[in-house]
């Protein structure tokens, strides 16, 4: 069947995703890296959206179609007319995770002083978290048409909107739509929504995230490939930069043996590259251990 609209399913899927990244955020919103990391962004002007799939995180989209399976059988034990329907809905949903469109995704952090995190994301000892205005990030999401959202770690409300998407599916199915134009019109919407469900043992991490739309070639968008552990990663350029500026509200310098140096020489070059954070850089004042 060839593609078309659904107004239907399309406009409830989109008002889910719309209620999920409906929340702004009020204070900074930190993104931890490394020495070499932080000097490719503020030098690039840009940060680096990997795609979903490719990231440390990579099992979040198994997490989110896990939640949708146990949905799909929950209904199809309860005796709906739509069992076959909702079994195609399950092997689409699987080939998708390998198969489907790009969806890229940068991560920030509510608190810009988490142990774990220094721990995660940055090398031993040479580790930053640049605090971003978070307007400016807001801004900058609009412009370049991603969405900027607060992932979801509560466990019932993540079952709840599974089951809502799963009634929303059947609904439109029993009136009549066409399958594969059914999978087709929710596809984007659904893989946004999926990628702001995380397990709820990771929300000490307060992570937001930006969400690009989704692609499928790299002609139509600043997408750039990278050597990963085993494969090349593609990743999406956002653009940083508004109005000439990378607009930093504060930074924190972690854990390492020379805190005051540290801060000082990157004072130094944040101020020397027009990205001088408003309210100046922190040391983590979390004790250093050699290794």
């Amino acid at each position: 069947a060839s593609f078309r609209q659904l107004p239907g399913v399309t406009r409830l899927i989109s008002t889910l995703r719309d209620s999920l990244f409906s929340k702004r955020p009020d204070s900074p919103l930190y993104h931890y890296t490394s020495l070499p990391g932080l000097m490719g962004i503020i030098e690039s002007r840009h940060l680096r959206a990997s795609e979903l799939r490719y990231m440390n995180d990579s099992t979040e989209l198994v997490y989110a179609l896990n939640l949708l399976d146990t949905a799909i059988t929950a209904r199809s034990r309860s005796g709906s007319s739509a069992a076959e329907f909702l079994s195609s809905f399950s092997q689409w949903l699987h080939s998708q995770i390998n198969q489907g469109p790009m969806l890229f995704s940068a991560s920030f952090r509510a608190n810009g002083n988490l142990l774990s995190q220094w721990r995660g994301y940055s090398n031993h000892g040479k580790g930053v978290s640049l605090g971003f205005n978070h307007e400016a990030i807001q801004s900058l999401a609009v412009g370049q048409d991603f969405y900027l959202g607060q992932c979801l770690y509560d466990s019932k409300k993540q079952h709840d909107l599974a089951y809502e998407i799963v009634d929303c599916l059947i609904s439109m199915y029993e009136e009549g739509e066409d399958v594969n134009a059914i999978f087709q019109s929710i596809e984007a919407d659904l893989m946004i929504i999926c990628a702001l469900l995380k397990h709820q043992s990771f929300a000490e991490e307060q992570e937001w995230r930006l969400i690009s739309p989704t692609f499928t070639s790299t002609a139509s968008a600043p997408i750039a490939f990278r050597e990963g552990k085993a494969m090349l990663v593609p990743y999406y350029l956002f653009d940083l930069e508004l109005d000439g500026l990378i607009k930093l509200d504060h930074v924190f310098v972690g854990p390492t043996p020379n805190a005051a140096l540290s801060v000082n020489a990157l004072m130094h070059y944040l101020t020397n590259k027009n990205a001088r954070p408003e309210k100046g850089i922190s040391d983590s004042e979390i004790p250093y251990r050699p290794r």
